[in-house]
């Protein structure tokens, strides 16, 4: 059966490989790597191989443990919102929506971490339009699907 070029080219680098171990001496190195260049068939190249020892076999890849699935238990302590499959927050939101209606100061919005809007509530409720933003704040969090600072749902 015929070569090619690819080879020819691996048979060079196994002598090389051959070489690097100590099995052949420069000269003999040379000579064979002319050899294995102007090899036409497959025979022509295992003539040069045959006094060499075959290649060890590749070694296996250390086997490390599974890591732990994504859904353990104590990985969402709250449950997952079914919706997106997220971990819900520990805040809830019926809290969160229920102070900012009682408490129309941003209280709801310090509840549930997010207080550059809590403290731009509280600081324009001196001018009342702050007060109207935290009513109509409470019910967005009351009927919408708020989360928390990390991006996590508010729990029901």
């Amino acid at each position: 059966m015929r070569v090619g070029h690819a080879d020819r080219e691996w048979a060079v680098a196994e002598l090389g490989e051959h070489l690097a171990q100590g099995r052949l001496d420069p000269d003999e190195y040379a000579d064979r790597a002319g050899a294995a260049y102007a090899a036409r068939t497959r025979d022509e190249l295992d003539v040069l191989f045959a006094d060499l020892p075959r290649p060890a076999a590749p070694v296996a890849p250390v086997a490390y443990p599974a890591p732990y699935p994504a859904g353990r238990p104590d990985a969402a302590p709250y449950g997952i919102d079914p919706r997106s499959g997220v971990p819900y927050s520990d805040r809830s939101k019926v809290v969160a929506g229920v102070l900012q209606l009682v408490l129309p100061f941003g209280v709801g919005r310090f509840y549930s971490g997010h207080h550059g809007i809590a403290v731009g509530q509280l600081l324009l409720s001196i001018f009342l339009i702050g007060a109207i933003w935290a009513f109509v704040d409470g019910i967005v969090l009351l009927a919408g699907h708020p989360t928390d600072p990390y991006g996590r749902p508010l729990r029901p």
